[in-house]
């Protein structure tokens, strides 16, 4: 159980350094936001691939009916889901990404993804016909009150309110909301890195016109090598490494435990900023950070039904 909680951590930093290389692209280029998530997709869908067909192969070595053991076996009503979590990953990539080229990478992730499983334990209940626990209540405002904090304590440092930035971070955590409850909801049967690679496959082909409508293949000739890496790097090391580790962690690791190591991120993200974009929170967020944090574990621990274990069908993260 040690290597697969230490496999969820190690996941949970690579998927922390997507918002720091990303910042150090929207400074040095004009590159836009939805460029960058469509970037992203395109260099991680050929891993994504391979790691369908190998799963692929494995289901059809162990039971031929297996569901999920072929593209050809997906049926339109176990596509949908797929296309609808498709759907919410190309929003919350280009709402992700633009929170962060807007304010920065520590805030733009903590708002991002702290206030959706708090979102989920609160709005899982009346979707399965249940009223929010008291705990899930309290959880939620407390979440509230550490993005407050982290809001003030960005005026503070910053000098302004980023108010556009703070709009698509708060943006990205509706979207991610929806796509955790679909994931986790969408009873299709389908295995994981078929999940996986038809979602992100349909987010590409969503953002593709939107990338070429607003321009944002102009330009891409400009980059420099450094820049290309950058590019790869977010395209391999968070996406498809941190995927692979994080999936490799959950086989030995509980849900429960699981879910709570993933609330690393974000502070992973915060103090990687502070190190190396020299992006400082201030003690009123640093306080809001950790507040937002513990709503998160709370919410994560408690949220569900009552007496019942946590879900372990969460998505996962950047």
């Amino acid at each position: 159980m040690i290597r697969g909680a230490l496999l969820i951590a190690l996941a949970a930093l690579l998927w922390a350094t997507t918002g720091i290389v990303a910042k150090f692209l929207f400074t040095e280029t004009d590159l836009q936001a939805t460029t960058l998530a469509f970037l992203r997709l395109a260099v991680a869908l050929p891993f994504f691939w391979v790691l369908m067909r190998r799963e692929q192969r494995q289901l059809q070595k162990a039971a031929t009916n297996a569901p999920g053991s072929s593209l050809r076996q997906l049926s339109l009503r176990s596509l949908a889901p797929l296309a609808a979590l498709g759907l919410f990953q190309a929003i919350y990539q280009g709402s992700y990404l633009l929170a962060v080229d807007l304010t920065g990478a520590g805030i733009a992730t903590l708002i991002a993804l702290c206030l959706p499983p708090v979102l989920v334990a609160l709005l899982s209940a009346p979707l399965l016909g249940e009223k929010p626990s008291l705990i899930t209540v309290l959880a939620l405002m407390t979440a509230v009150m550490g993005t407050a904090m982290l809001v003030f304590s960005d005026m503070d440092t910053s000098g302004t309110l980023r108010l556009a930035g703070i709009l698509m971070a708060l943006l990205a955590a509706l979207v991610y909301t929806g796509f955790t409850l679909t994931s986790r909801y969408s009873s299709t049967g389908t295995s994981v890195f078929t999940t996986a690679f038809i979602c992100f496959f349909t987010a590409a082909l969503i953002l593709l016109p939107v990338v070429v409508l607003s321009g944002g293949l102009e330009g891409l000739e400009e980059l420099k090598i450094r820049h290309w890496l950058m590019v790869a790097v977010i395209g391999i090391v968070p996406t498809c490494i941190g995927y692979v580790s994080f999936f490799a962690g959950m086989k030995t690791t509980p849900a429960t435990l699981s879910s709570i190591i993933v609330t690393l991120e974000p502070l992973f993200v915060a103090l990687l900023a502070w190190i190396i974009l020299g992006e400082i929170l201030g003690p009123v967020g640093i306080a809001g950070a950790f507040i937002l944090t513990a709503a998160v574990i709370v919410a994560s621990r408690y949220g569900g039904k009552p007496g019942a274990a946590p879900a372990s069908g969460t998505a996962t993260s950047n």
